[in-house]
């Protein structure tokens, strides 16, 4: 089955051109999903009504493939998702058609660079941190000194302070100060 799915960025946009296209592609009117939001929002529900209604075997039909998603990463995802589930895609002004040899190598070349991008990214940050320790930089936060804990302890304990206010006095933040409580009522 042909399902189609046509998103728009703001409510004030047409989904016209996109559902006439998906119609002339073979897609009936009552499949295709619907949505007025922007390509950058994870919580899509139609796209994801469209994901848990599509069976094995089902084509999902955009036009184009930025109607799906707008960051790499985020495609690359619903491509693994939709080929784990046997489920097609086909974006028409892409011309990518999973069912056709060239459409799935296309798209497998997306995520393999897809892939190399998450690597480079990777290799640029434990060279970034090497270098730092090279000149004496540990990198992570810095040590919270026992004076620092100790007084935003004596604060809490007053029991006149927020947490916000303990927290901008002492530089100390809300978890940290929580975990030294829960261990120091561990030990008593």
């Amino acid at each position: 089955m042909k399902l189609g799915y046509a998103r728009v960025s703001t409510l004030d946009q047409s989904l016209e051109l996109q559902k006439d296209a998906l119609l002339k592609e073979g897609v009936e009117l009552e499949y295709i999903y619907e949505e007025k939001v922007s390509g950058t929002k994870t919580d899509r529900p139609k796209l994801a009504e469209l994901l848990s209604y599509a069976r094995k075997g089902d084509q999902i039909v955009v036009y184009k493939l930025d109607r799906l998603s707008r960051s790499t990463k985020h495609l690359i995802e619903l491509s693994e998702e939709l080929e784990t589930k046997g489920i097609e895609l086909i974006s028409i002004q892409d011309k990518i058609d999973t069912t056709t040899a060239m459409g799935n190598a296309i798209f497998r070349m997306l995520a393999v660079l897809s892939e190399m991008e998450r690597d480079i990214i990777s290799e640029r940050t434990k060279a970034g941190l090497e270098s730092a320790r090279a000149r004496g930089r540990k990198g992570g936060r810095p040590k919270m000194s026992k004076e620092q804990l100790d007084h935003a302890i004596d604060l809490y304990e007053t029991k006149k302070y927020s947490i916000k206010d303990i927290t901008e006095k002492t530089s100390v933040s809300k978890a940290k100060l929580y975990k030294e409580l829960k261990e120091r009522q561990a030990i008593l």
